[in-house]
């Protein structure tokens, strides 16, 4: 009984620094940054006009795209709600918010990348960076049996 009292213990020691690390992550810079900018995005006007005629081209488009390129209309479905997302994108309260939802989303790789790396190298670290899921040595590809560059070490 007194191991499982003792792994009890370690997993509540570590579920507390979790947790946390959870609070210094929510009360952080970056954190109070993405907050800001979000509330910024969702009271802005112009932005939730243009979301709204972004959503009806995107449907517009995705009704083309059931036919791929031969649809008449495709390529004129696709340049509209482009054309939508560039308006939005050069909007300061979604640009901005994109900003500070990539610095967060970079602090929270970063911390969970050095608790997978006290543990061993080879274990996964999730991204939500296309380029590093495709065969960087921080997605463990080479430990994994998927494709290897040769270049982790």
């Amino acid at each position: 009984m007194a191991v499982i009292e003792a792994q009890a213990l370690d997993m509540s020691a570590i579920l507390m620094q979790a947790y946390d690390l959870g609070d210094l992550i929510k009360d952080s810079a970056e954190t109070a940054d993405y907050l800001y900018w979000k509330q910024k995005k969702e009271e802005d006007p112009k932005v939730q006009e243009l979301l709204k005629q972004f959503q009806k081209k995107k449907e517009l488009f995705d009704e083309c795209q059931r036919f791929g390129h031969f649809h008449p209309d495709y390529h004129s479905a696709l340049e509209q709600a482009q054309s939508i997302q560039s308006q939005l994108d050069n909007l300061e309260a979604v640009s901005r918010f994109k900003e500070a939802e990539q610095r967060l989303d970079d602090l929270l790789f970063t911390v969970s990348e050095l608790i997978a790396r006290s543990v061993s190298e080879t274990i996964k670290v999730p991204s939500n960076d296309p380029l590093a899921a495709g065969g960087s040595c921080s997605s463990g590809s080479c430990s994994t049996g998927g494709s290897c560059s040769g270049s982790c070490g």
